[in-house]
This record gives structure tokens, sequence and C-alpha cells, in this order.
């Protein structure tokens, strides 16, 4: 056995493996969870080590030192979550490093970065009250800065209003021994008493309780408007006042701003955010905060799952059947998952929050693997929407809204309330068509028709961004016979400007909202409770409470009844079901028209009479007579490149190569869209009766795909528990 340490790295690199170096030969060796700067052939990468180890699979004579380690021995990602991270790479088959490095903050992926200097507060010393003592002289400014600092500890808020140069005259009294700094103590909550309970609510708060200080999954399963925030905030009340700390994660950044009212209001402090709309600075710190243990509570969105933090008690999970918990590129992780294997490590209790419960969640909790707490009641005791179903195959049609639709509109207007329309789809109109030869605007580089955005003359792929300017003549025919087919929010806007010239309408999709701020400004406007009209897509569909919102209207979600994905039945139950529940929160009863060209198609029929719950186990008796998840148990080998036939190529000697077992496999077949930006897409599903068999036969069967000549010509990726085909 060798005396010599060996140092594994997890480097970013697209590699199935840990990199052995030797320590460096200046300064300490690195510890476990800390960063390191290492050569790897010409480069110079930084990586975080996995382990020490006297054993390499390379003799020590061929191994080069660590350059520098970056983080003075101090680990900024503990044990357990390096546990956590090496089971991410093991279950989901990807590169360690991507996983490891992927997992910091990107300001900490610089070997120039540290961590920041947590916030300090000033105090005065003796020497400078004496000097406080002895008046301003030819010094004013200093003394009025040792004035305020007389009164107590002071932060950086407090130092600022004495002028723009404040940083260099406290530099000043500290060299001189007048003033001392230390790390300031995190803010305290300071609680405010919120609603009186339901009992549902009640007994949700106890169960989960109860398991404060052991492993257990629980599903919060309310109707839109039942108080599961309220539930939140109960729970992690109770973790503030034992010293420990939790975590939230919400779906979208756009789910932030509200949420942290909510919490700001109610616990009394600012709690710290993580995500990937926040400058390098901003999320760098949020992490310090984070990690050090001054931050009680994270709020963040899907990467914030990686945040380090001590003593953490509670993981919540809001919308947990949002489709944006799941990766789909790069390292494909389901962030609802690995917080339930999280938990699972650090024996807390996890809370997965929803209106419309995945159907894995409810298969879990149907089999008592989660416990189930249901909410069938709203906090306000209002009344849950009445439907209307309008076929649109029999009314007048406007702009996309039925003639019926409009009126109810108006009607709704004209009481003083206010309504919302929604459509998952912006820009002006699907696609930009000639009326005399038919030709339609197409993306060169993806299977996809170009959305016209009218206002801005241009015609865009919503897959891959490419865009071009609008022709005024048709490029075929040279016809003036350009018209848009079908509709987008930015054409209902229109419509219903028309028709409503003196009520405000606002429009919430990605276009209209993508000025900071802006999306805020709507949501308060909305709060104001005037009359007014919302336009939207999926932005407006959960999460938002809008007291004064009385009719919703559903343009247009036809498309998901016959969709070639087995789960677009289940997302548009849930849209739907989540859409629905912005109208009649309040004292006001809600309306919801729903218009279709297939009323009678079993599935709505079913969804709207029997609500969510009932249509969710009948999706799920479908899945298990078709042994779909979460029945079975699925993984894609997911390829693509430029050219088709290297994509196909690839795929079939992939398939030939699968090790016998009990996974069935089929393929290859094309992804529901297959180009995509300027690649084919194609596919091999793996599906097993269990999991167990699922990573028994792809684990050997891995290393032999990367031998495969036909793999460099193609890009893959396995792609456990996919969410998409």
């Amino acid at each position: 056995m060798s005396n010599t340490c060996f140092v594994q790295v997890a480097l970013p690199v697209p590699l199935p493996q840990l990199f052995d170096y030797l320590p460096p030969q200046n300064g300490p060796l690195p510890a476990p969870g800390s960063r390191v700067l290492v050569p790897l052939g010409r480069r110079k990468l930084v990586g975080v080590v996995i382990s020490l180890s006297d054993r390499s699979a390379v003799a020590a004579g061929r191994l080069l030192p660590v350059i520098e380690a970056l983080d003075a021995g101090q680990p900024i990602l503990d044990a357990g979550l390096l546990s956590l991270l090496r089971w991410c790479w093991q279950y989901y088959k990807h590169a360690p490093g991507e996983v490891v490095v992927g997992a910091l903050p990107p300001a900490l992926r610089n070997a120039t970065a540290t961590l920041p200097i947590p916030p300090q507060r000033y105090l005065l010393t003796a020497a400078g009250r004496e000097r406080l003592q002895r008046g301003p002289g030819r010094a004013p400014v200093q003394h009025q800065m040792l004035a305020v600092l007389a009164d107590g500890p002071c932060r950086d808020e407090a130092l600022t209003p004495i002028g723009s140069q404040w940083r260099k005259t406290l530099a000043i009294l500290a060299e001189n021994g007048w003033v001392i700094s230390e790390p300031a103590p995190p803010d305290q909550p300071h609680p405010v008493s919120g609603p009186t309970l339901t009992r549902d609510q009640d007994e949700a708060v106890a169960a989960v309780l109860a398991d404060f200080g052991r492993f257990r999954c629980h599903l919060l399963d309310g109707i839109t408007g039942s108080g599961k925030t309220e539930v939140y905030l109960c729970l992690l009340e109770s973790v503030l006042q034992r010293g420990g700390k939790a975590l939230v994660l919400v779906p979208e950044i756009g789910l932030t701003p509200q949420l942290l009212r909510r919490f700001r209001h109610r616990l009394g402090f600012e709690p710290a955010v993580i995500h990937s709309g926040l400058a390098a600075g901003e999320r760098l710190e949020a992490w310090s905060a984070a990690g050090s243990g001054r931050a009680a509570l994270v709020v963040g969105t899907r990467s914030a799952l990686f945040t380090p933090m001590p003593r953490l008690q509670l993981i919540i999970l809001d919308e947990e059947h949002d489709a944006s918990f799941k990766q789909q590129d790069g390292f494909r992780y389901s962030a609802r998952d690995v917080a339930v294997k999280r938990a699972a490590e650090l024996q807390i209790p996890v809370l997965l929050g929803s209106a419309t419960p995945s159907l894995e969640s409810i298969n879990n909790a149907s089999e008592g693997r989660y416990a189930w707490h249901r909410l069938r009641e709203r906090a306000t005791q209002a009344a849950l929407p009445s439907w209307r179903v309008l076929d649109v195959r029999q009314q007048d049609i406007v702009g996309g809204l039925a003639v019926t639709a409009l009126d109810a509109i108006a009607e709704t207007l004209e009481r003083g309330e206010q309504a919302m329309v929604f459509l998952n789809r912006r820009g002006y109109a699907p696609v930009l068509m000639c009326q005399s030869c038919g030709w339609h605007g197409s993306c060169e580089r993806c299977d996809a028709n170009l959305t016209w955005h009218r206002s801005a003359g241009r015609l865009v792929c919503h897959h891959c961004g490419s865009q071009r300017r609008a022709p005024r003549l048709c490029p075929d025919c040279q016809a003036d016979a350009l018209v848009g087919a079908g509709e987008g929010t930015q054409q209902l806007e229109e419509v219903l400007e028309r028709r409503f010239p003196d009520v405000p309408i606002l429009r919430f999709d990605r276009d209209a909202t993508a000025r900071k701020g802006i999306l805020d400004q709507h949501i308060e406007e909305v709060r104001r409770g005037h009359p007014c009209l919302l336009v939207g897509t999926q932005m407006l569909a959960k999460g938002h409470h809008f007291p004064g919102m009385t009719l919703v209207v559903i343009v247009n979600i036809d498309q998901a009844l016959y969709s070639a994905d087995y789960r677009a039945l289940e997302r548009m139950g849930q849209t739907i079901q989540q859409v629905a529940g912005r109208a009649g929160r309040s004292d006001k009863p809600g309306t919801v028209i729903l218009q279709t060209l297939h009323p009678e198609h079993p599935a709505l029929d079913l969804l709207l009479s029997k609500g969510y719950e009932d249509y969710a186990r009948w999706l799920l008796e479908e899945r298990r007579l078709a042994g779909l998840p979460p029945a079975g148990y699925q993984a894609l080998l997911r390829a693509d490149a430029h050219d088709r036939g290297s994509v196909e190529r690839f795929l079939e000697e992939a398939a030939a190569l699968f090790p016998p077992g009990g996974t069935r496999l089929f393929g290859p077949m094309p992804a529901i869209m297959e180009r995509l930006g300027g690649r084919s897409r194609m596919y091999l599903v793996l599906q097993a009766a269990s999991r167990s068999e699922l990573h028994g036969q792809i684990d050997p069967w891995l290393p032999c795909l990367r031998e495969l000549k036909s793999g460099r010509k193609a890009r893959w990726a396995i792609d456990l528990d996919p969410q998409e085909l």
C-alpha cells in the first residue's frame, strides 16, 4: 500500500469519471467538498474534491499535482451534499464533474472567485469615544460617523447617509483604532399571526410537525384557494422557532416575488433567494448566506435544491407537479425526486404541495409511501367556480373568442369585476399564410411554423429562437394575401382592446413581461381590484391570488386531447384546473368558460364533472394497463445530429448492443418535434416493470455505447424518468 495521498477531483467535462491528482506542492491538503485548480491537458480547470485516497488506478509518477487549493482547505460543499451529488450522477448516469461543479453558483466556477465576506457591523472603541469627545476639529465627516456609531453597533445602511465616501471615512476610523468590525448577527424573525386554520389545514400541519426529526414525504393535495401557502407558513414558523433552516422550491421565477411577499409579511424577515435570473454576485451572496447558516430560509427554483444549509429541517416543493422541476438538457434530473432523496438522507420531512398533483405523487400516496393530506375547501369558504363548456363549432368567433364569451366578459366588467382570458400561445398568430397559394412561414431549422409577431413585424420560432422580418407580399406568388391563421395572446389583446377600449388590458406572456419589474407591476395593478382584463399564457395558470377575478375564459386546449405524448392529458387536466382556480377566490362567485371543438370528449367530461382526483385515477388506470410510468419505469436514449442518418445508425447499433433481460426496448423513433435547431432528434425507449431491472441493464450498456464509432457523429444522452418525448 502506498503512503501517497491521492486527491479525487470532479471536473466539468462530459466524461463519466473522477480524476486523480497529487496533493498541491505548496499549501494545505484540500478537504473533500472544496474547490481546487488543476491541470487537464493544456487547460486549467476548477474542480471539486470528492475524496482523498491512498489508492489510484494511475501510477503516481504519471499524476500531476493540484495547482492550488482555492478554499484554504475549507469545504464549501458538506459531506451530505457530496453524498447526494454522488447519488445523482449514479442514478441519472451523468458525468460526475458536470453534476458537482454545476451545483455551485456560477461565480464559484471561476478560480479567482471567493466566498463573500459576511455582512459586517461596526462598533465604536474606547479610543473612538475619546476621539468623539474632542469635537469635530478639521474632520467633521469623521466626527459625524463617530457620533452615529456612538448610538450602538451599525450596519452599512446606517452609514450610507453620511455621504458617498463613507467607506473611505470608515477605513480611516478603523486605521486609527476608533472603530472595529465584526460579523453582523442574522436577522431575527418577527412573525405575525396568520388566519385561523381550517380543520384540514390544522391536521396537515400537525402531521408534518409530528415527523420533524425523521424522514417522511407528505403530499399536500389542496384545491386552488384552499390555503396551502398558509400551511407552509405555519410549518416554517415552527422550524424557525426551533432554530432550524428550511428550503422552499418553486417551479418558476415568476412565482417567487408573490411568495416572498407572503413570507416577508408573516415571518418578519427577508428570505434568501436563489434562481437563474439573479446577477452572479447576488446569487453568490444568497448561496454563501445559506451555507454559513446566516439564512434561515431559502426560496428558489430548481437549482436552489443543491444549496448547502446546516441544520436543514424541512424541504417544501410548491406546485410539485410542474414540468419545470425536471431539467430537460445537460444534467437531466427531477428536482422533486432529488428533494425527496435529500430529505431521506437528512432524515427530515419533505412536503409536496399542489392543487393538481402529478400522477407519480398520487400513485405514491395511494400506495401509502406518502402521507396524503387533502384540502377540499377554499380557505375563504368561497365556492368553487361553475363551468360553462362552449362548443365553438356552434358559436360565432371573433379573433378566437366566442361571442358568448365576449358577452360574459362585458357583463363581468360592468359589475366592476375582473376577467381573464387564457391561451397558452404567445405572439399574434401561430402562422402567417397566403390565402392565394397556401404558402406559410415555417422554420428552416425546426419542424415548426414561425409565429407571427405583428407589432414587431417579425416571424419568430419559439423553439430555436430564429427570426426574420415578416414579408409584405407572399414569397412564392407575390400576392398581397398574407393573413394570420389561428390566435396568439397579442391578437386576443387587440380584439379585446377594440371591444373594451376603456378597460385596462394586461398581457401576461414572455414577450410582454420581458423587462424587469413589469410582471410585478401588472400583478399589483390586478390586486388593486379595479375592473381589468388579463390576457396570458401559462404564466397566469398558478399561484396567483386575485380577489377581484370572477371570470376565466380558456380559449384552446384541444391539441392535448389527441397528442402523441401520453402525458398530454395529465398536463391538460392540470392546466385547466389551475387556470380555473383563479376565478371566484373571494366573496363573489366565479365562472369558467371552456371553449372547445370536442365538448363530448370523455376526458373533458370526467374532469369537469368529477374533479381532478377522479380524473387522475382514471389516467393512472390507463397507465397501469399500458405499463407506463408511474406503473412502470422508463428511460430514453436521446440522440441528435445534423444528419438524420447518423442518428438512426447510432440508435440502431445501440439497440443491437442492449443486454438481454426484462427491460423492453422500442425504437429508434423520431421525437414529437423531430427537427429542432437544425438537428434531427430520435430516441430509444427503455421500459421495465422495476427500477432495479431498468438500471441493471442500462449500467453495463453505457460503456458499450461509448465505444461505438457511430456515437461520435451524434450527440447522445441517457434520460432517466423522462418527462418529454
